[in-house]
C-alpha cells in the first residue's frame, strides 16, 4: 500500500517506521517546509493518507485530501467540532474516512470498559465522577481528545453529568471535572475515578510510549485500503 504522511515530527517518524516494516511504501512526507506538495497528492500515487499534524491546520489538510479524492486516516484532536463537516465532505467525495482521538488497541478497549463501568455507575449517585489525563509538555490541547471521548461516554451513560469541565473548582453537580496536566514526555495517562463517602472505584490507562499509537494508525490505513464511508476504530478492530 502507498502512504502519505501529513505531518512528518516524531509521531509521523514513527508511522513511517511501523508502515515499512509491514512492507508498506511511503509516497509523500509533508511538513511545514514542503506543505504545498499537499496539493500534489491523488489516489494515483497514494491509497491512503496519515494526518498528524496541529488542531490549527488539520481541517484545511483534511479538506485539500479529501477533495482531492484521497481515503484519510486522521489522529489530530482538537478541532472535532468541526467533524461533522468534514464526515459529510467526505461522503460528497466517495472516500473513505477514519477519525481516532486514539489509536492504540489498549486505549479502545479501555473506551469500552469505561463505557460498561459508566452504565454500571449511572444507578449509584452517591458515587461521583472526576477524570485526569497527564500529557507530555508538547501537546497543544487540553484536555486530551482521548479525555473528550471518555467524558462523552460518561456524559451519555450517566444523566446527572450534562458536560465535562476543566475547571476542578467548578461547583456545578452536573459538571464532570477533567485535570490536564502536562510534564515532561509522558505519552499518555488517563484516570477515571468513581468515589463515595464510603469508598471509592478507579480505572486507568496508561501508555508507556507512543508506539501503539502509530501501529495503530497504520492498521486503520490497512483496514481502509480500497473502502469508501465513514469509519472508526470500532470497526477496525471488531468491537
Amino acid at each position: 500500500m502507498k502512504i502519505a504522511l501529513i505531518g512528518y515530527g516524531k509521531m509521523g517518524k514513527m508511522i513511517e517506521k511501523f508502515a515499512l516494516e509491514r512492507n508498506h511504501q511511503i509516497s509523500w512526507k509533508i511538513d511545514l517546509d514542503n506543505h504545498d506538495d499537499i496539493f500534489k497528492i491523488s489516489p494515483q500515487d497514494t491509497d491512503v493518507a496519515i494526518e498528524f499534524t496541529s488542531p490549527e491546520s488539520a481541517v484545511n489538510n483534511l479538506r485539500t485530501l479529501i477533495s482531492q479524492g484521497v481515503n484519510v486516516v486522521c489522529g489530530t484532536t482538537g478541532w472535532t467540532h468541526q467533524l461533522p463537516e468534514i464526515q459529510d465532505l467526505a461522503k460528497k467525495h466517495g472516500i473513505a474516512f477514519l477519525w481516532s482521538s486514539n489509536f492504540s488497541i489498549g486505549v479502545n478497549l479501555f473506551f469500552k470498559l469505561n463505557q460498561y463501568l459508566a452504565q454500571l455507575m449511572a444507578r449509584y449517585p452517591q458515587y461521583r465522577a472526576e477524570m485526569e489525563e497527564i500529557h507530555h509538555i508538547h501537546k497543544k490541547d487540553a484536555p486530551s481528545g482521548t479525555a473528550i471521548t471518555l467524558a462523552e461516554a460518561i456524559i451519555k451513560h450517566i444523566p446527572r453529568y450534562t458536560h465535562w469541565t476543566l475547571d476542578t473548582m467548578h461547583t456545578d453537580e452536573n459538571a464532570l471535572k477533567i485535570k490536564a496536566v502536562r510534564e515532561g514526555e509522558v505519552p499518555g495517562t488517563h484516570i477515571i475515578k468513581y468515589h463515595s463517602a464510603v469508598d471509592a472505584i478507579q480505572i486507568s490507562h496508561i501508555a508507556n510510549s507512543r508506539e501503539g499509537f502509530a501501529m495503530g494508525a497504520v492498521i486503520a490505513a490497512e483496514y481502509l485500503y480500497g473502502k469508501k464511508g465513514i469509519f472508526s476504530m470500532n470497526d477496525v478492530l471488531s468491537l
